[in-house]
């Protein structure tokens, strides 16, 4: 079968893994030959800068053990995580995809954005577009359009967006729902909605997380630099970090979302904390002043997080003061965690959480060394066969076929308005390729699409193309790829697991329960929700 253009680049981007695994193999041979117990010493070199892509290397080469590493790619299992990269003196020295998802897929890094934002802002003010974090936000604003004008809401600065102190009334909790926020993202107009609301706190006096924040100075980079972030970001972040497969939402005005919404594979996650873990500098041009980074390293601001005590905030960065870590973080931990005193860059991408302490303290264990230290072939293999372990799917248990398959192939099953938003559903059994098509309806952010994918019936996710989903007018939709597997519970029921790769979310179980031409649909979330929706074929 003849390869599209999307298939071709996600082979080709699959192939970093498989060359990483490649190299992680040749270590082992080299170790087995190698093994002399001797360190040997690290050459004198120019920094690597990895413009037009990443250099990898056998950790030891490195001053890293290849057996703590596994030990940190296990921790990865254990914790739903998409991938992981770790990069020591500009080299990746482990680079693990947890299948299903894979190189080359996007992933939504969720509050990273907050951080390229914070970046973006650095920028602007180096370059002179901005004279100081200081400035005062109304400035950039008509004021006599603001509800809720007072003194407190008048003093505001830069500074205080950047690091969570503006003051603004707003719930949205580290560790619950973002009430606000999605209130925000249904206004017609998500910066007029946070300029609105009422002060409780003067600015710089409390920490209060608010992903309004850096949307507000997502708005004040357009009317800086007359443009989007986004292309902001392509001229002055992204191109000289050769950083090319963007993508990034956009409110109802064309602003880029501030807080959240821009997708990033995790080797380009990496570019940005390298930029910053190099003191702003790439190849030899200051992008971002040296006092914006210095300021993250001695934040000030403390988070009081109990799930995670010592946790404190500057610039759109979180830091471990105890630990001379910072890090940008998303939720589901979308992380780039810089450990300037090691030379260490790590990211990782997934669907769950883990504690950044245990986290740091795994990937500092595995450091021996500043220079270069022995081979080791039993850590080399065993750090090779659990690259090998995690990038392999396992397969479940599947059922024979229902003899239902022929007769429900390619009907149409059409559902009333639900809050599932399905207008349609039509399965392809009999195909060579069993897959699904699948048609909503409009809501109020998103409208009516079209899609499909297929199911595997042999115990594997199938992967889908890289496809983009439009939403309405007013936003923009996102990547995604779609894997999915099904198997028979019974002569009538059909259970399909359904992943959006590179969205961060565990999958979701569809049970479909056929009765003639009626059709039970009943959709299970990762987050507890059971949903039944009752469908009938069509004409």
């Amino acid at each position: 079968m003849k390869l599209n253009a999307v298939e071709l680049r996600l082979r080709d981007a699959r192939s970093q893994n498989s060359g990483f695994l490649a190299v992680a193999l040749g270590a082992f041979t080299f170790a087995a030959m190698n093994c002399n117990g001797l360190a040997a010493t690290q050459e004198t070199t120019t920094p690597i800068w990895p413009t037009n892509g990443w250099q990898t290397s056998a950790p030891e080469a490195q001053g890293m053990a290849s057996a703590d590493l596994a030990g940190l790619v296990d921790f990865g299992t254990k914790h739903s995580f998409d991938s992981i990269l770790v990069i020591r003196h500009g080299k990746i020295v482990t680079e693990a995809y947890y299948a299903p998802y894979d190189a080359g897929i996007p992933h939504t890094v969720n509050s990273v954005t907050k951080a390229v934002i914070s970046t973006l802002t650095a920028i602007a003010w180096k370059d002179g577009l901005l004279d100081s974090p200081e400035h005062r936000v109304l400035d950039f604003f008509d004021a006599h359009q603001v509800a809720n004008l007072d003194d407190r809401k008048t003093a505001v600065t830069i500074q205080n967006l950047l690091n969570m102190t503006s003051g603004f009334d707003w719930t949205e909790p580290l560790a619950g729902y973002p009430f606000s926020m999605v209130a925000m993202e249904r206004s017609p107009d998500w910066v007029r909605y946070v300029l609105d609301r009422p002060m409780p706190n003067a600015p710089g006096d409390v920490f209060n997380y608010n992903s309004g924040n850096p949307h507000v100075l997502s708005a004040i980079l357009t009317k800086l630099t007359g443009t989007t972030a986004l292309d902001y970001a392509k001229t002055k972040l992204f191109g000289p970090l050769g950083i090319k497969d963007v993508y990034w939402r956009q409110d109802p005005q064309g602003n880029s979302s501030g807080g959240f919404g821009l997708y990033l594979e995790p080797r380009d996650m990496a570019k940005i904390g390298y930029l910053y873990l190099r003191d702003g500098v790439w190849e030899d041009q200051q992008l971002i002043p040296p006092a914006w980074i210095e300021q993250i390293e001695h934040a000030t601001v403390d988070m009081h997080t109990s799930w995670e005590p010592g946790l404190y905030y500057s610039n759109s960065f979180w830091t471990l003061p105890d630990k001379h870590i910072y890090m940008a973080v998303g939720y589901h931990r979308q992380v780039i965690m810089v450990l300037p005193d090691l030379d260490i860059v790590v990211v990782t991408t997934g669907r769950g959480g883990y504690s950044f302490s245990q986290f740091v303290d795994l990937v500092t264990a595995a450091v021996k060394s500043n220079t270069k230290v022995a081979s080791n072939s039993a850590g080399a293999k065993l750090l090779a066969n659990k690259l090998l372990e995690v990038s392999t799917q396992k397969r479940t248990e599947v059922s024979s076929a229902s003899s239902l398959s022929a007769a429900i192939s390619g009907k149409v099953y059409q559902f009333p308005p639900n809050s599932l938003h399905i207008k349609s559903l039509s399965l392809y059994l009999a195909d060579a390729w069993p897959h699904y098509a699948l048609e909503t309806y409009p809501s109020d952010t998103t409208a009516s699409l079209k899609f499909t994918g297929p199911i595997g019936f042999d115990g594997y996710y199938q992967k889908g193309e890289l496809v983009y989903y439009g939403l309405s007018d007013r936003l923009e939709g996102s990547p995604r790829v779609t894997a999915a597997k099904g198997t028979w519970q019974g002569e009538n029921t059909l259970l399909i697991e359904r992943l959006e790769l590179g969205q961060g979310e565990p999958a979701e179980r569809w049970t479909l329960m056929f009765f003639g031409d009626n059709l039970s649909l009943l959709a299970q979330f990762p987050a507890g929700q059971d949903i039944l929706l009752q469908g009938q074929a069509g004409g």
